[in-house]
């Protein structure tokens, strides 16, 4: 069984990357009150936080922080549903729900399979929230970010190349390279 280390008490949820909480991609907002979602796999890396992208499938720790302090006087939910398009009631696709904790933090475990899940979450009187999680996924947006460096530079030597080629002293140079 899996032992989660620590969790910070409800008024010390602590952003990702060293950013505002505002500005923390792991942060949202139900009915104007703030939420901090984080995941923990400790079977594969102890000390590391997720949020939307889990790298690993298995036993996976999820915490929903609630930061404004006027949620942690209502009921709050979490309920994970496999797939992204699929029907929130229907119970066969639902992998977790944990019923409210009053206490600042609603927290659980699951078992996660690749693919991409959807975290609900639902406060008595205000709208829910919702987390799209991916799975053991490959996020192409930031593949695609990460090839433009090296494509750019590809793309100048190219040009570069391109402009040698037609210029006149290079052409005479290949051209007394044919004749010896």
């Amino acid at each position: 069984t899996l032992v989660l280390v620590t969790v910070i008490g409800p008024t010390a949820a602590v952003a990702h990357g060293n950013v505002a909480m505002e500005e923390d991609s792991c942060v949202r907002k139900i009915g104007g009150n703030m939420v901090h979602f984080s995941a923990y796999q400790p079977q594969i890396e102890p000390k590391a936080q997720y949020c939307t992208e889990i790298p690993d499938v298995g036993d996976t720790f999820l915490v929903l922080d609630l930061v404004d302090p006027s949620l942690r006087n209502m009921p709050v939910g979490v309920k994970i549903i496999q797939g992204v398009n699929e029907d929130e009631q229907d119970e066969a696709k639902t992998v977790a729900y944990w019923k409210p904790h009053p206490d600042g933090i609603v927290r659980g475990e699951a078992t996660l399979e690749k693919g991409l899940y959807k975290l609900i979450i639902t406060a008595e009187g205000l709208s829910p929230s919702t987390y799209l999680l991916r799975v053991q996924q490959a996020d192409y947006s930031k593949l695609g970010r990460a090839a433009l460096g090296p494509l750019a530079l590809l793309l100048v030597l190219g040009v570069v190349g391109y402009e040698l080629s037609k210029s006149g002293r290079v052409r005479g140079w290949f051209a007394s390279r044919r004749r010896s």
